[in-house]
């Protein structure tokens, strides 16, 4: 079998997915040529600039009995509730079905100030089937530190729909008990941030590699002269950055614009145990090997005869039934062995033709795991062969 051979520039991404028959794969080429590049703001975050998120216990309101009911939690809740303004209420007397407790969730952007605001996300937390035409009260949203951050309040705007008949049947739509107030937040405490304050900036790659911090390095350097930047490890680049807050702004603002040459991540093979896909990226290489891809199908077909005991004529107006029946076993036995396929790789192979062959002898997604892992017991499948 004579393979074509690609020559590839960039990464080459192959997804076989498992549904149905075994589709052709697809291989889309992106070029990395010197003009393609990436911004250090898609590459990389700033040490100590980042969200944090932000938790808190309320109580929703106005629900069309789709609330919790008798739930002893709910039911202290709404007496602590009245007891606040000065009612008193016994909490095994109140029936909670237009309330429902819920966890009220935020991030905290980064340099977030007070007076600003932010999404919340409410969720149900006990019996409640439907947040629908439901209003948050008052809560403060705590951060890991026990301390308040912000302050939520507002209506929910819920996305799914659940309703229920008397005779227990119900219908649900998407998801009812789980609602969003966009801006419901308001931001009480500013996270303290070190970007003012540090005498150096450290820089953090989305995803470790050594030449990917090289060519900042090399970047930053060459943008902002010497010394600006050095490499600490495989993710960190300790950058210095002016004293002055406006002239640091700045200075990231145009960093954040510096670009460079991505490069290529390691070849690796990776199989979704789940879902059956398969990802192949490129760098991908197979030694000389050959291989041989075959299946034995083996049907077993159980039969029974039944052979009905003989009558025996007592007179001509009488029948009376003989013995037993017989009942014999008939098997039938098949098997099925197409003729096995063997394709062969040639020296350094490359990615296209991986597929090519695959493809030629129509190996469904659990077959290719199986050469895969072959290949790879074998030291001829040159790449990291990752199970998820």
């Amino acid at each position: 079998m004579r393979m074509n051979r690609l020559c590839l520039h960039a990464a080459l991404i192959v997804a076989i997915s498992a549904s149905g028959a075994y589709a052709q794969a697809q291989v889309t080429n992106a070029s990395l040529s010197p003009t393609v590049s990436d911004r250090v703001k898609d590459l990389a975050s700033v040490g100590g600039v980042r969200s944090n998120q932000l938790v808190g216990y309320g109580i929703v309101v106005g629900l069309n009995g789709t609330g919790d009911g008798n739930v002893a939690a709910t039911s202290q809740t709404v007496q602590s509730l009245m007891q606040r303004f000065g009612l008193t209420v016994d909490a095994n007397a109140v029936n909670a079905k237009n309330t429902a407790a819920v966890m009220v969730t935020a991030e905290l952007p980064p340099f977030a100030k007070p007076g600003q605001r932010i999404d919340v996300t409410v969720a149900a937390l006990s019996k409640a089937t439907s947040l629908r035409g439901g209003a948050l009260l008052i809560t403060q949203l705590i951060g890991s530190d026990n301390e308040t951050y912000a302050v939520a309040q507002g209506n929910l705007a819920v996305g799914g729909l659940g309703i229920a008949g008397n005779d227990g049947s119900k219908v649900t739509v998407n998801v009812p008990t789980v609602g969003r107030i966009p801006g419901g937040a308001s931001v009480e405490r500013m996270v303290s941030s070190p970007f003012e304050t540090a005498p150096v900036l450290m820089l953090n790659l989305n995803v470790p590699d050594f030449t990917n911090a090289s060519r900042l390095v090399r970047a930053i350097t060459t943008t902002f002269g010497a010394g600006t930047a050095s490499a600490v490890d495989g993710t960190s680049i300790k950058v210095n950055a002016p004293r002055d807050p406006d002239k640091r702004v700045a200075f990231m603002a145009t960093l954040e614009e510096v670009r460079i040459g991505m490069a290529q991540p390691p070849a690796r093979v990776i199989v979704n145990s789940r879902t059956g896909t398969i990802v192949i990226s490129d760098g991908v290489r197979v030694s000389p090997a050959a291989v041989s891809h075959g299946s034995l199908t083996v049907r077993i077909k159980e039969n029974q005869n039944v052979t009905p005991g003989a009558p025996t004529v007592v007179n001509q107006n009488q029948v009376v039934q003989g013995g037993p029946a017989t009942v014999t076993p008939n098997s039938q036995i098949s098997v099925d062995q197409p003729p096995a396929r063997t394709f062969l790789f040639a020296p350094d192979v490359q990615l296209s033709s991986i597929v090519d062959a695959v493809n030629a002898v129509g190996a469904s997604p659990s077959d290719l795991v199986a050469i895969l892992e072959a290949l790879k017991q074998a030291g001829a499948l040159h790449a990291d062969l990752v199970v998820i």
